[in-house]
């Protein structure tokens, strides 16, 4: 911190990583609830030789700058106050004869930092110090444990987990790839070369992933992923609860196809070809594939919050029990390696579903933003983190008059569509395609004009169907094509291989 930044944070009133002392002789003993505070959020400036008064800052200095010094940073080495080792940087400013010293307080690696006894724990809540809440005490104990929690063992065996997972899995796993090395191995030695066994025994990153409802229930007495999709932009606004929620699944493994499958409804996925299949890995989907991936392998599964998905008409929201090791900006930059759960993680990684370093925050980030023109947004908290995808797209607020630029490809996939099913109603069409009725009516009655479609029957009632009118030999060829790439396409999609 400079000088023209120290005095740029005086002038200012809303702040969390600052925080100024009068001390104008002696280190004032709330100042080590601001250093608990500090290493357990997110780390700040302590500033001593400043008053404050309402939002009045009058720089006093200190008497004696090099004793405080000296005595500050000695209780923060010696072991004796903190229960941890507190290293801090120190730089001293001068105004007019008056010395001011900061002091850099880091985030702490582990976690919880107290002084005397744990219950003297504090965070940072605005500009604010407070001492941590029981659940928020805990959660800091178990950030402690980070990447240890799910390598535990418990007193399960493989044959305690879910027969039809455990197969699914297997089968998964030799479909990836024929070189795949874990294809060759029997089911006990994958098991145990991916740790969801450690000699025999099966560890809780295994049980969650592939256990059963009887034995998750006895390590999880509540095991819910929580996902709910709300017809409005908030609970207030929504003319019911919810519309859809997702029922109990076994393990996390059913959970994430289950999720998915359902998220795919619930974002822009252009008609797009890769080869002869339809192409779904595009930059939103890895991301939103991603942050799915990122929420079942990172959630702090002991905290009593429960790991939850939120999808509103206007944003998806992926909130995780647990705290992130690090700020996003350093998540990103740095690509840190720091799972909460290491085997699940890895799991997800040979399955090839998730990211191959960090968090994936990358991938979700430039992903979103390559198609919503938005990046997502994350709220860091100390028992939970929260990633919010907002669904406002490159087409927003485009008038129904207005012709969008992909008119031709949509009414290509219509034709496929009627192609496979005669019967469907426009209704249908408009939600499998994501655009309004009255676009779709639009391009059926184009599609009429060029002699492409006809309807035979009531255009309602459930008594007619669509029938395409086939020119020649060589557009019925194409028309079948289509077809079977639609077929191939959506057998492919959202499924294991």
């Amino acid at each position: 911190m400079e000088k023209e930044e120290l005095i740029q944070k005086l002038q200012d009133i809303e702040w969390e990583d600052f925080e100024v002392k009068e001390a104008k002789s002696e280190i004032p003993k709330n100042s080590w609830e601001t250093v608990s505070a500090f290493s357990n959020t997110a780390g700040g400036w302590l500033v001593f030789g400043v008053k404050k008064e309402g939002k009045e800052y009058t720089i006093l200095g200190v008497s004696n700058p090099e004793k405080m010094e000296h005595d500050f940073i000695g209780v923060l080495r010696n072991g004796q106050k903190f229960n941890n080792k507190v290293e801090v940087k120190c730089k001293k400013y001068n105004f007019d004869g008056k010395t001011v010293l900061a002091f850099y307080i880091p985030v702490a690696e582990m976690k919880p930092v107290y002084y005397d006894n744990p219950k003297n724990t504090f965070i940072r809540a605005g500009s604010g110090d407070q001492r941590a809440t029981y659940e928020e005490l805990n959660s800091l104990f178990r950030d402690s444990a980070f990447g240890t929690k799910d390598k535990e063992v418990t007193k399960f065996k493989l044959n305690d987990l879910d027969k039809e997972t455990l197969v699914r899995f297997g089968n998964y796993i030799k479909n990836l790839d024929s070189a795949n090395f874990y294809s060759d191995l029997s089911e006990a030695e994958l098991f145990e070369r991916l740790r969801v066994t450690i000699d025999g025994k099966v560890t809780v990153a295994g049980l969650l992933m592939f256990g059963n409802e009887d034995s998750i229930s006895k390590v999880f007495s509540n095991f819910l992923i929580d996902y709910l999709e709300i017809r409005g932009t908030s609970y207030s606004d929504a003319p019911e609860r919810y519309i859809y929620r997702m029922p109990l699944q076994k393990n996390l493994y059913n959970y994430f196809f289950n999720i998915f499958e359902r998220l795919l409804t619930k974002i822009d996925v252009p008609f797009k070809l890769n080869g002869a299949f339809r192409d779904e890995n595009q930059p939103q989907v890895l991301a939103i594939r991603e942050a799915l991936v990122n929420l079942l392998a990172h959630s702090d599964y002991f905290s009593t919050m429960k790991p939850r998905i939120r999808v509103f008409l206007d944003r998806i929201e992926f909130m995780n029990p647990g705290s992130l090791p690090a700020t996003v900006d350093v998540l990103r930059k740095q690509g840190l390696t720091l799972p909460r759960n290491p085997i699940l993680i890895k799991i997800f990684r040979i399955l090839k579903l998730a990211e191959n370093a960090g968090y994936g925050f990358d991938k979700m980030f430039n992903g979103w933003k390559f198609y919503y023109k938005i990046e997502p947004s994350v709220e860091n908290e100390i028992t939970f983190y929260k990633i919010e995808f907002p669904l406002k797209t490159i087409w927003a607020n485009v008038p129904d008059n207005v012709p969008d630029n992909v008119p031709d490809k949509r009414r290509n996939e219509i034709l496929v569509m009627v192609q496979k099913d005669n019967n469907i109603t426009i209704s249908q069409i408009s939600v499998m395609l994501k655009v309004n009725e009255k676009t779709i009516k639009r391009d059926i009655e184009k599609l009429k004009n060029e002699g492409k479609l006809k309807r035979i029957g009531p255009e309602s009632g459930g008594k007619g169907h669509w029938e395409i009118i086939n020119k020649n030999k060589e557009n019925e060829d194409s028309k079948k094509g289509h077809s079977e790439i639609y077929k191939k396409g959506n057998s492919n999609a959202n499924k294991e291989v």
